[in-house]
């Protein structure tokens, strides 16, 4: 019956269009539902209806042809899976075979479009020119982003530091100005490189007074707050800016070169290489090769928006060309005559000037590294896209992992399910368990056989098995009280339901218990028994019918187990289970037939029997049997209890 349920009740997934309602209603609700005390089958009908999904027999209010039997599925359904998978049973082995090689040809196909990136370039997520998100949600969450890697960037940073302090350490003369403001900076620096690794220093701190325990946090501070990223990255670089030309600051804007005026003579080459104040004048290359450092200094934080680098990138291309060719041209030219001073000399190319090669070459770094703060842009988004994307897959794979593993438990007790989920087992594997004590209901509505017809009227029989159907369906709503939780429903046969109790208790426990203890669901089962009966009397008033129920109970020792590889089935075997059939087969309506084992038992747990006498049993012979003094058999002399 379950089987009957879940085909005509399951809808697949919604379509990905529908994502971001889905992240706030299937994720959320899988999470909401799932309780300790809410069984599968239950959670499972309010999944399915939260989908909207059909109704069983809901269709018949306007069939007009008595042929159709199901709600069809969704086509795009499954639009977000690739490959797409069908749940017909009438696929066959070879058909699962093409839809595998299906889902490998289009994963090399996806493949191929990422290494191409033509599906990128047309990609409708974001603008083509500015890169920025179509949808202001997601630029913002980009912008707003964690970035855990800031700290690696101040690290790179800093040794490009490092790189000009050491050409500075070595061509210049040292003056104390310089060493003091190299000082300040390594300050600066290392303030900045505690604050981004400080989480990396919690067990120190933590070992130290309780006023520092709060330094660790510095460093998250500065991965989540993007606007204090902002402002540390571009302090760090106008800080590299500023000190890969210090040297220029301890010289005159302007000033007259002293090797302009000499001629060839032994006492040219008695003259110092040295210019008024710090700087040498053959390092005046170096300075150009520190600024060309300074411009890497921007390409080094990879997450930083592409607008800020280009800024920056502008900043320091206008401020180095208008030192080496406006302000500080005279170095350049002072350094040509000083390794020409012959005038009868041939005097090297234009492009062979150090001020015009270092403008040359600060343009070409310009352009460059624009290029590649461009491409970095784009591969930046492009991967928060793809990450993003992926969060959504991993959710949309685990609400259908959730879900196939309420489908599960819905057919297959929710013990037995874990067995089967994520294991591949082959056919031959059979799972089983023996359980010692286990109470066994069969419950039927006999007068249902004499109600069912087939005629014009009903559908051919419809109206009468939406009639059944709701009978079944208001039995199963008492298996999500808590009070009923160890009731396991094994299965329907026609109007006959059959439940079981016992079931939850590992292998071998029940013996290690006392008779009384490991027998004390049964109490739970005679209650379920009663509950069944209440449930018929609400149905027969609405339905202004009157079914009576029929129920035989026996406990004992069964063996359980799943039959089946593609359609498993859960049940029970053994003599306890026959005997029970057996016990509502010949019992009478409206009362609760059991065993003479049985009754002893539920005696001890407070309910009353009395005895039927001796009954003929197919396949047992004469059997001594009992009713049980309930309310659903308000009948019957209290004489003859067991003594």
């Amino acid at each position: 019956m379950w089987k009957a349920f879940v085909k005509l009740t399951f809808s697949p997934p919604m379509p990905q269009a529908e994502e971001e309602d889905e992240k706030g209603t299937a994720g959320g609700l899988l999470s909401s539902l799932e309780g300790p005390k809410m069984r599968p089958s239950l959670l499972m009908t309010r999944y399915l209806e939260s989908w909207g999904a059909a109704k069983p027999f809901a269709h018949l209010s306007h069939l007009e042809s008595p042929v159709s039997t199901s709600t069809p599925l969704p086509e795009k359904a499954l639009a977000s899976f690739s490959p797409q998978w069908s749940l017909d049973r009438s696929r066959t082995p070879r058909g699962l075979d093409d839809d595998l090689d299906t889902g490998d040809a289009k994963f090399f196909q996806v493949i191929e479009q990422l290494n191409s990136q033509k599906q990128w370039r047309q990609s409708k997520d974001f603008n083509p020119l500015t890169l920025y998100f179509r949808k202001k949600e997601l630029e913002k969450e980009y912008r707003l982003s964690a970035l855990p890697a800031f700290k690696y960037y101040a690290a790179c940073t800093f040794l490009v530091f490092l790189s000009n302090f050491i050409i500075q350490m070595l061509v210049t003369n040292r003056p104390p100005a310089l060493a003091i403001t190299y000082s300040i900076t390594f300050l600066l620096f290392l303030l900045l490189l505690f604050v981004c690794f400080s989480e990396h220093l919690t067990r120190c701190v933590l070992k130290g007074p309780k006023m520092l325990h709060w330094l660790p946090a510095l460093s998250g501070l500065v991965a989540t707050r993007p606007g204090l990223r902002v402002a540390l990255g571009t302090a760090t670089i106008l800080l590299v800016f500023v000190m890969a030309i210090p040297s220029l600051f301890f010289l005159p804007a302007a000033s007259n070169c002293p090797f302009g005026v000499l001629n060839v003579s032994s006492m040219a080459f008695n003259i110092s290489w040295e210019l008024p104040g710090s700087l040498p004048l053959i390092s005046v290359p170096y300075s150009m090769h520190c600024c060309v450092l300074g411009f890497l200094s921007c390409s080094l934080f990879l997450h930083m928006s592409f607008e800020l680098k280009l800024l920056l990138l502008l900043l320091w291309l206008g401020a180095s060309c208008s030192l080496f060719l406006h302000s500080h041209a005279w170095l350049s030219d002072c350094l040509i005559a000083r390794l020409y001073p012959d005038p009868s000399d041939s005097r090297p190319g234009v492009l062979k000037e150090p001020k015009l090669m270092g403008a040359i070459s600060f343009f070409i770094f310009f352009f460059t590294l624009l290029v590649l703060a461009r491409q970095n842009e784009y591969y930046c988004r492009l991967d928060f896209l793809w990450k993003k994307k992926l969060r959504q897959e991993q959710e949309e794979t685990e609400t259908m992992e959730n879900l196939t593993r309420l489908l599960l438990e819905n057919v297959l007790p929710a013990h037995v399910a874990p067995q089967f989920i994520g294991q591949n087992r082959r056919n031959e594997d059979l799972y089983h368990q023996s359980y010692e004590c286990v109470c066994v209901l069969f419950a039927s509505v006999p007068d249902f056989k004499e109600f069912y017809s087939e005629s014009n009227i009903n559908h051919e029989g419809l109206e009468c098995l939406r009639l059944l159907n709701e009978i079944i369906a208001d039995f199963d709503e008492l298996l999500s009280k808590p009070k009923f939780s160890g009731v396991e429903k094994i299965k329907t046969i026609g109007s006959t339901y059959m439940a079981a109790t016992g079931l939850n208790a590992t292998s071998g426990q029940d013996a290690q218990q006392d008779a009384e203890r490991s027998c004390s669901h049964l109490g739970t089962m005679v209650e379920f028994a009663v509950a069944l009966g209440s449930k018929l009397d609400v149905i027969n008033k609405h339905s202004f019918n009157n079914f009576r129920l029929r129920v035989g109970l026996n406990h004992g020792p069964v063996v359980a187990g799943v039959i089946g590889a593609q359609k498993p089935q859960y049940d029970i075997w053994g003599n306890t289970v026959n005997v029970a059939s057996r016990m509502e087969s010949t019992g009478v309506l409206g009362k609760i037939q059991v065993t003479e084992e049985t009754a002893r038992v539920l005696q001890s747990l407070g309910y009353t029997c009395y005895s039927r006498g001796i009954i003929k049993v197919k396949g047992k012979g004469q059997l001594c049997t009992y009713f049980l003094n309930t309310d659903l058999a308000r009948t019957g002399p209290p004489s003859a209890t067991l003594g």
